[in-house]
């Protein structure tokens, strides 16, 4: 394919969803416009308000866009099917292919995945809707819907009572959840940009968790970027992260989250394949510890889209 200059491109940003995290991803997007626009770079947000595969080719085409850079959350914009539709068109796009969209965002294959290519991950058991809990373990234990995004129905639970409670609140948002035994320690993620990881994250929220409130509300955790950490367990913690990235095989940028315990053994939570391009998001944290402001780092992902798709960009 021929060469193009960013300067003359249309950058179709694909936002908002159908996801509980709507308001996020329409956050996202703002941001993201913003920042092409400071550039000079044509930006045009699109919502995206439906699954329905031909109203969305319709808007798409009708938008003459020469890109996708999906600021989509949750379910339809991390989960492989907006990238599915994409595909078909042959429209580059930001970020993995459908099947690691996927597998990122269902946390129990992900969580197999990890287990079988040797990414330390915590121990976890599956439950379906209507089993009854006749196997012991011990808490607490972290509650979570298998299929979410942002912190969406996760509880951490220390006694029976909050289980039945927890357990409620995940199958609210699914029909299998995972119980998941609960790593006392600390809490990091690490951003991953062009298949390198970036800097180490210290999250240190005020409540217990790093729940959905806690990630979109202002000061109610402190997020120390570079982590004070022993070198070579910042090391190992990056190392980790890229290989939970490439298990699962992620493209171009995501961003990792995991549970240091108190002998400084990581464990991967999750990998997040569409992270948050809010003011309170973590992938551009990390970025900046390695001298990459916002805007390059927008700039960056727009350009590995075009690469994979063999076009040529004269930036």
């Amino acid at each position: 394919m021929g060469e193009l200059n960013l300067k003359e491109i249309c950058v179709g940003v694909l936002q908002g969803g159908v996801s509980e995290e709507r308001d996020i991803s329409l956050l996202s997007g703002e941001q993201v416009c913003l920042s092409l626009e400071r550039q000079r770079i044509n930006a045009k947000p699109i919502d995206i308000f439906t699954t329905d595969e031909k109203i969305i080719r319709k808007i798409l085409e009708e938008a003459e866009i020469e890109i996708a850079f999906i600021a989509l959350h949750g379910r339809f914009g991390e989960d492989g099917g907006i990238q599915s539709i994409l595909e078909k068109m042959d429209l580059p796009y930001t970020g993995s292919k459908p099947l690691a969209s996927y597998l990122a965002m269902n946390k129990i294959a992900s969580k197999k995945i990890f287990k079988k290519m040797g990414v330390p991950t915590p121990e976890f058991l599956v439950i379906k809707r209507g089993d009854s809990l006749n196997k012991s373990f011990s808490f607490p234990q972290v509650v979570k819907p298998y299929f979410s995004g942002s912190s969406l129905g996760i509880s951490i639970v220390y006694n029976k009572y909050q289980l039945n409670h927890a357990l409620g609140k995940a199958f609210s948002l699914g029909e299998n959840v995972i119980l998941e035994s609960y790593i006392e320690g600390r809490e990091f993620t690490v951003g991953i940009l062009e298949e390198k990881p970036l800097g180490v994250v210290e999250i240190v929220p005020q409540s217990s968790y790093f729940d959905f409130t806690t990630k979109y509300s202002d000061n109610l955790a402190e997020f120390l970027a570079p982590a004070p950490l022993d070198k070579g367990v910042y090391s190992r913690i990056q190392r980790i992260a890229l290989e939970a990235h490439k298990a699962l095989g992620c493209e171009h940028f995501s961003r990792v989250d995991i549970r240091l315990s108190r002998d400084n053994t990581p464990f991967v939570l999750e990998v997040n394949s569409i992270p948050g391009l809010t003011s309170h998001s973590l992938l551009p944290l990390s970025a900046r510890c390695y001298g990459i402001d916002f805007d390059g780092l927008i700039k960056k992902m727009v350009v590995l889209a075009l690469e994979r798709g063999r076009i040529k960009v004269n930036q």
